[in-house]
């Protein structure tokens, strides 16, 4: 019935194509994924026709915010019509199942029990759920780092503040391009004390697009943990925005705690949509809700999600995301994106007045490629771009530099369209 039903939403035959197995002469091969999706079926082309992308334009900010795929379109469109149609008994008929289904989507494609998922809009409410829900108290200690956004640090004095706990950060390189996994853990193996009890990162570094070793940091602070009673364990917490949608990996790849991300970046899902998983459904045990859930208590995690009225179509449609990035394989979806980010990276890196922030190393980034021009400021070379028909953004905090994020929705040649454009600003 899965199957069926996502056959049935594909009216371009998508998912089956996606679906075979190369023995049936369909699917990918890594020839296929170098080619852009041009080879045997030209699926990739499939992908971005389920996207109502101006075609004029090369989408490089998908990182702050993308467009619905068809799928999730039509969803929210179903729903929204039965909301206006007949609102009170449409949702009275249709929350509780709906976002059961929602919270089922969400463990299949992270590998996680349905109870450990709640809902939430954002990341940035995400990390609120779950900074503020934790059991900290006097003299416990949060340990983040000097790279994480805004949202995290916000989130963590407010915390400190009410519970008279402390938040501590550190740096984890001194040069991003350069940055390696062995620096990183050490650095945080080193910092840790007596009091810590959360480690506080960031999957994905939204300015210099360097992807933490999470699972290796994991690891370090279990080593810790079996030194420790449970009371004074050390949990690991993650935002995993930047990576979720992008890395083929489950929660217990990472290894950590919990992980909050929104939905509505590198996943394509609706508008206003995010998620928090922990690690175990009794993991929520000992959390304090941060706006007072509405029923499903023998669902741990959708006791934790914020309760009130959203909106219910965006929420409902969760589950088509989902859906669709599983249509297409996680595997392959985070091969296409790496082969596109590297592309960018190694034609960057031949400008001798362009200074790239991101490693090289796919092990150590993801899909954000950042960069600044000498002498020319991260908003003009945006602006110059754009006049050119290419999108791109600015981070908002740290080196705030240029970010290019290819996505599933990129090809080749719009990379070297990119590249050809920043040329004589990087050539000098």
């Amino acid at each position: 019935m899965f199957l069926a039903g996502l056959a049935s939403a594909f009216g371009s035959g998508l998912l089956l194509r996606l679906l075979r197995g190369s023995s049936e002469g369909e699917g990918f091969d890594s020839a296929d994924i170098a080619r852009g999706g041009e080879g045997r079926t030209g699926a990739w082309e499939e992908v971005r026709a389920q996207f109502d992308l101006d075609p004029s334009l090369v989408h490089l900010a998908g990182m702050l915010f993308t467009s619905h795929p068809r799928p999730v379109r039509e969803a929210i469109e179903k729903h929204r019509r039965g909301l206006d149609e007949n609102p009170a008994e449409y949702v009275l008929q249709n929350d509780t199942p709906l976002r059961l289904r929602a919270v089922r989507a969400a463990g299949r494609y992270f590998g996680t029990d349905p109870a450990c998922v709640a809902l939430t809009d954002s990341t940035t409410m995400g990390l609120s759920v779950l900074y503020r829900g934790l059991p900290l108290g006097e003299g416990d200690e949060v340990l983040t780092t000097t790279h994480d956004h805004y949202s995290t640090w916000a989130n963590l004095d407010a915390v400190a503040e009410r519970r008279g706990a402390t938040v501590r950060k550190i740096s984890l390189y001194d040069d991003s391009l350069r940055a390696s996994a062995d620096e990183v853990v050490a650095r945080i193996a080193a910092a840790i004390g007596p009091r810590t009890r959360v480690v506080a990162l960031t999957w994905v570094h939204s300015d210099t697009g360097v992807k933490l070793p999470i699972r290796a940091i994991a690891d370090r602070v279990g080593e810790e943990n079996r030194r420790r009673g449970v009371d004074d364990r050390i949990l690991v917490c993650v935002d995993g925005v930047h990576g979720f949608g992008v890395e083929d990996v489950e929660l217990a790849d990472l290894g950590c705690d919990f992980f909050a991300a929104g939905c509505h970046k590198w996943l394509y899902g609706p508008r206003g949509t995010g998620v928090v998983y922990s690690a175990r459904p009794e993991g929520w045990q000992g959390m304090t809700p941060l706006i007072p859930p509405f029923g499903v208590k023998n669902t741990p995690g959708l006791y934790f999600s914020p309760g009130g009225f959203h909106a219910f179509e965006h929420r409902w449609a969760v589950a088509e995301a989902f859906e669709f990035h599983a249509s297409i394989g996680k595997a392959r979806i985070q091969e296409r994106i790496h082969a596109l980010a590297s592309q960018l990276k190694e034609g960057l890196i031949t400008m001798s007045r362009v200074r790239l922030h991101t490693p090289r190393d796919p092990r150590l980034s993801a899909g954000i490629v950042s960069l600044d021009v000498e002498g020319t400021p991260a908003r003009t070379v945006v602006e110059r771009l754009r006049r050119e028909g290419i999108v791109l953004s600015v981070a908002p905090y740290g080196l705030r530099c240029v970010r290019a994020t290819p996505t599933i929705v990129n090809t080749p040649e719009e990379i070297e369209r990119v590249l050809r454009a920043l040329h004589p600003l990087g050539r000098g």
